[in-house]
């Protein structure tokens, strides 16, 4: 009998990631979901194509031993997850706290029929997703459960890096199941967070402290990738892949994912090198025009990406106490703030508008470095600066700022 795999979410991450690793490593793979017509397709082809794409053309390849089970059904959700060998999640996080009842019932008959311990792979975009969902569970258990749970029960964190863009009817070539993703498949877990021993997943890297990889991919590649975005925002481009083809930008999105290495090597003691190696790669990938990836989608929801502990405050911030000055981070985290202001206040433009409105989304005091940095190139940006401006600016300030570098 093969390995048993349950993947809590049949959408594009499900599909086009996880799953595909599931069977890579030999797992019969159920599909819980509650879009019918996804687990129709499961359950009468046992199986889905994924399509590989590149600049230059795509493989096509078929996931296989699939099926689909029905959400709504909480006896058979828990049933499968009772009995499976590793679970993983990719719901979504305003979907996550719906799915927990099924999760706990599935727990509470493992436990009840004496089955070892269940690891859940979480691959859902929230920081802390294991503890969020520690506490959703806990809820739901008694004091017996909670202490079997502790015991037997691993919550995985996993930092997701494959680019699965959203799925058009062209992409789909004829086939609703067909996701299209990159051609990256490594998927980083956090290494001390199992129990029992680690499953062999081809493609899975378990690290420790994981805590290294949650911020490379936060603070350098979401970083980078909203930088290229708001950057793209102000040309008037449509796709990642035209922005990053644009020379100033590509410098200065270079030049920020790589304050953002220096900050996580000096504070995680991993070799500069290999996060250079890493840069080096996504941008390469951002390059791949057949995703249709969309400066529009990238940039979506700029409030959030601006929050204190994201993507540009919270790598600028690190980049800051690690003694690394971030002049061109904080391009990015203005060229947002131009998108966020013209999303909310439209003609509304003063740099006093400005200053609340980083405050209230970012925490920043306006009186701070790294507000007036900011602020700086958002006065820039409105007062028509182009994008070749801002890069010889931020060039300017780190070569100002390079001797405070520790």
């Amino acid at each position: 009998m093969k390995k048993q795999a349950v993947m809590y979410g049949g959408g594009n991450i499900g599909r086009g990631f996880i799953g595909t690793l599931f069977c890579a490593s030999g797992y019969e793979t159920a599909f819980i979901d509650v879009a019918q017509p996804v687990l129709d397709a499961l359950n009468r082809d046992h199986s889905y194509p994924v399509r590989i794409v590149r600049s230059d053309g795509h493989t096509d390849i078929k996931v296989t031993d699939v099926r689909g089970v029905n959400g709504n059904d909480k006896d058979l959700s828990a049933e499968v997850i009772a009995n499976a060998d590793i679970m993983a999640t990719a719901v979504g996080v305003k979907i996550l706290k719906f799915i927990v009842p099924n999760i706990v019932a599935g727990i509470k008959l493992r436990m009840k029929n004496g089955k070892g311990p269940l690891n859940i792979i979480i691959c859902e975009n929230l920081m802390d997703a294991n503890k969020v969902l520690e506490g959703m569970l806990k809820e739901q258990l008694a004091q017996d459960e909670i202490k079997w749970f502790d015991e037997n029960v691993g919550l995985v964190e996993a930092s997701i890096g494959r680019m699965v863009p959203v799925q058009t009817d062209e992409m789909k070539d004829g086939d609703p199941m067909r996701v299209c993703v990159e051609s990256y498949g490594f998927l980083p877990v956090d290494k001390a967070a199992f129990k029992g021993g680690i499953p062999e997943i081809k493609g899975m890297i378990p690290f420790e402290p994981f805590d290294f990889y949650i911020k490379r991919k936060l603070y350098v590649h979401n970083m980078g990738h909203a930088t290229c975005a708001y950057l793209g925002d102000l040309l008037g481009i449509e796709y990642i892949w035209q922005s990053i083809d644009v020379s100033d930008v590509y410098a200065i999105v270079r030049e920020a994912m790589q304050e953002s290495a220096l900050a996580l090597s000096k504070k995680y003691g991993v070799e500069l090198e290999k996060i250079m190696l890493h840069i080096s790669d996504l941008l390469f990938r951002f390059t791949n025009r057949a995703l249709m990836d969309t400066t529009k989608r990238v940039g979506g929801d700029p409030a959030r990406k601006l929050s204190p502990a994201d993507r540009l405050i919270g790598s600028s911030t690190l980049d800051l106490e690690q003694g690394v000055y971030p002049a061109f981070t904080a391009v990015g985290a203005a060229a947002g703030l131009k998108r966020l202001i013209d999303e909310t206040e439209g003609a509304v433009q003063t740099e006093d508008c400005a200053a609340k409105t980083l405050t209230e989304v970012s925490g920043l005091n306006k009186e701070s470095e790294l507000s007036k940095l900011i602020l700086g190139y958002y006065r820039m940006i409105n007062s028509g600066a182009s994008v070749a401006d801002l890069k010889r600016r931020a060039a300017i300030i780190a070569a100002e700022h390079r001797d405070s570098i520790v």
